[in-house]
């Protein structure tokens, strides 16, 4: 199925942390990438929990206006209880193995993004549910597919790089820090409508017609929704792979990343992007439209 691409013409500020994963330009673009792929029955029934949010950023908000709300959420005294669920700690051995074990990495009680996944896919289909709490499911899942591609998201070691310091144009920095926002910015530009719309462009030619087209199918290969922690499960081990062949191989300790490393890891962020947005219209397109879309 072909699609009009659908460019964003106004979108909210967004609160910026430091453990966002790909910072709100990077959320912005995973949602704004989904919404190219969304059915039409899909896009009316996320309008429409969107729109009776009685807490929504603006009159008529999109995906790309709720996509850094769960950032700002978890700082509140009410949203606290959700710090834990944007990353799951992968206590594996990288550079030398990788992995990511449920039992293992997210049996405790707080649970981590997956049991994330697996809850508020639950609840936004859930018809029982106030106009508030099934918005907030909403824009919990538009986050959490986001996060769940960022490979230091699914990473325990050195609380996922927070702990490793390294420079960048030669300032001192943290290497998770530096994957969340620093080389977005320097791949995509800062924070704005028009790059937004320009990296979103950009990654959606390449999964229509470009180097993406051939993975699509890999990306979506697990999608049924009634079997969200088996698939929140697979997305997060296939980030973490990344921790292993790539983003802490070897661990960059001390090193200047602006550079060689940061041009090994810009095609990688890129296609994160492009497969968060994909696999996040797959999703909404299956809850509310009973197909993937693809």
């Amino acid at each position: 199925m072909m699609f009009k691409f659908i460019p964003v013409t106004t979108t909210t500020l967004s609160f910026l942390s430091s453990v966002s994963a790909w910072g709100t330009l990077g959320h912005k673009t995973v949602a704004n990438v989904a919404i190219q792929f969304l059915l039409p029955q899909t896009l009316t029934s996320v309008s429409s929990i969107l729109f009776a949010d009685p807490y929504k950023p603006t009159t008529k908000p999109t995906l790309v206006d709720i996509a850094n709300w769960a950032d700002t959420y978890r700082y509140t005294t009410a949203g606290t209880f959700s710090a834990g669920y944007h990353y799951v700690d992968a206590n594996d051995n990288p550079p030398t193995s990788c992995g990511v074990n449920f039992a293992r990495d997210c049996s405790g009680a707080g649970g981590c993004i997956i049991t994330a996944i697996k809850n508020y896919t639950q609840r936004v289909q859930d018809g029982r549910l106030t106009a508030e709490h099934t918005a907030d499911a909403l824009k919990f899942l538009v986050h959490f597919l986001g996060d769940v591609t960022q490979p230091l998201h699914d990473e325990a070691l050195e609380v996922g790089g927070n702990d490793i310091t390294i420079l960048w144009n030669g300032a001192s920095n943290n290497l998770h820090h530096v994957w969340d926002t620093e080389m977005i910015t320097k791949l995509a530009g800062s924070d704005t409508v028009t790059n937004l719309n320009a990296w979103t462009s950009t990654i959606v030619t390449q999964i229509r017609s470009g180097a993406y087209k051939s993975s699509v199918s890999s990306w979506l290969s697990c999608s049924d929704i009634t079997q969200a922690q088996t698939c929140a499960t697979a997305w997060a081990s296939d980030a973490n792979a990344l921790d292993c062949s790539y983003v802490l191989n070897p661990i960059p300790a001390g090193q200047e990343l602006s550079g060689t490393y940061y041009n090994g890891a810009a095609p990688i962020i890129q296609m994160q992007i492009a497969k968060g947005g994909v696999r996040l219209a797959a999703w909404l397109n299956k809850i509310f439209a009973g197909s993937t879309g693809f």
